[in-house]
C-alpha cells in the first residue's frame, strides 16, 4: 500500500488552507515542513503539540518532519545544529512521528564535499548518535551540491553508517538537477534496496520549476514497475515544485497541487500499486 503524504506548505502558509486542500485531493497525511510561515525547526514543542492536535482534530497524520538538519556548509557552527537536530527530534515526538527529514552537507567554500568525507561521516555518525539516543530515525535526502547528491555519494553513507536511525529518502528530480538518470543509475545502482520513502517531484533538465509526476526525466514509471514487482509499501511524499523550487522550499499552489496528486494517484493505478 502506498501511503500519499504531502510537503503541504507548498499549498498554502496556513494550516487550514493545507488540511482542506490535501482532503480534497484525498491526502491525509502531511509531511510538516512549514506552517504559517515558520519551518518546522524553528517552532517549540508547544507549537507543534498544538499543531497536531489541530491536525488529530481533522483526521491527519504527520509522517515525517521535513527539517533542514545538513543543509549548511561544512565550515559553519556543527554543534549549534547538532542542537537543533536534538530540538527536532523533540519536535517530531510531538508531531507524533520519529522521522526526520536530514541532510549531509555543502561543501566549505572552495573545496568540494568529496574531499570533505571524513569530516562528513564523524559528522553524520554524531548525528546518528543524537538520534539513537532520542528514539528518532533520520531520514536522508538526496539533495543537489551535498555529499549524498549522487548516487555514489548516496550508497556511501548507507554501506558505512549502517544503523536503523538511517534511512534513505528517493527523490528523483534531486538526481535529474545533478544530471543523473534516476533509475537507470541510481535505482539499478543500489538504491532499489535502500529507500525506504519517496519525495516525489519530476525534472525537466533546464527548467525553472519542476513537472508532475511521469511528465519529466525522473524516469518514475520505470521505478513504479520495480516497486510493483517488489510489492513495495511505504510512504511517497509529494513535493510538487510547480511553481517555484527552492534551495530550502518550493510553492505549487492549491491548484496545481490537484495536479500533481492526480498525476501520482494516475502513476499509481497505472501500475496496479493501491494507494490512499
Amino acid at each position: 500500500m502506498i501511503t500519499i503524504s504531502a510537503f503541504a506548505d507548498e499549498i498554502a502558509p496556513d494550516l487550514r488552507t493545507q488540511m482542506d486542500t490535501c482532503r480534497a485531493n484525498g491526502i491525509t497525511h502531511i509531511d510538516v515542513r512549514a506552517i504559517d510561515g515558520k519551518n518546522v525547526s524553528e517552532m517549540t514543542a508547544e507549537e507543534a503539540r498544538r499543531y497536531r492536535r489541530q491536525m488529530d482534530g481533522e483526521g491527519f497524520t504527520v509522517p515525517c518532519i521535513g527539517s533542514p538538519v545538513g543543509k549548511i556548509r561544512m565550515d559553519e557552527d556543527f554543534e549549534a545544529h547538532l542542537e537543533l537536530l536534538r530540538h527536532c527530534c523533540d519536535l517530531a515526538e510531538a508531531f507524533g512521528t520519529q522521522l526526520i527529514r536530514v541532510f549531509s552537507f555543502y561543501p566549505s567554500p572552495g573545496r568540494k564535499i568529496a574531499d570533505e568525507r571524513p569530516a562528513v561521516f564523524d559528522r553524520l555518525w554524531a548525528m546518528v548518535r543524537v538520534a539513537e539516543q532520542a528514539g528518532g530515525t533520520l531520514m536522508l535526502e538526496n539533495e543537489k551540491g551535498i555529499y549524498s547528491a549522487t548516487p555514489a555519494g548516496v550508497l556511501d553513507i548507507f554501506t558505512t553508517i549502517r544503523s536503523p536511525h538511517l534511512k534513505c529518502i528517493f527523490d528523483p528530480a534531486n538526481f535529474v538537477e545533478e544530471g543523473f538518470a534516476p533509475y537507470d543509475d541510481a535505482w539499478r545502482a543500489g538504491l532499489d534496496d535502500l529507500t525506504a520513502y519517496f519525495h516525489i517531484k519530476d525534472k525537466v533538465p533546464g527548467a525553472s520549476a519542476c513537472v508532475p509526476a511521469g511528465q519529466g526525466r525522473g524516469q518514475i514509471p520505470e521505478i513504479f514497475t520495480d516497486l510493483r514487482t517488489r510489492q513495495w509499501s511505504g510512504v511517497m511524499a509529494l513535493e510538487p515544485h510547480l511553481k517555484a523550487a527552492g534551495q530550502f522550499t518550493g510553492f505549487t499552489g492549491p491548484d496545481l497541487f490537484a495536479k500533481a496528486a492526480d498525476a501520482l494517484k494516475r502513476l499509481c493505478a497505472h501500475m496496479g500499486m493501491a494507494c490512499r
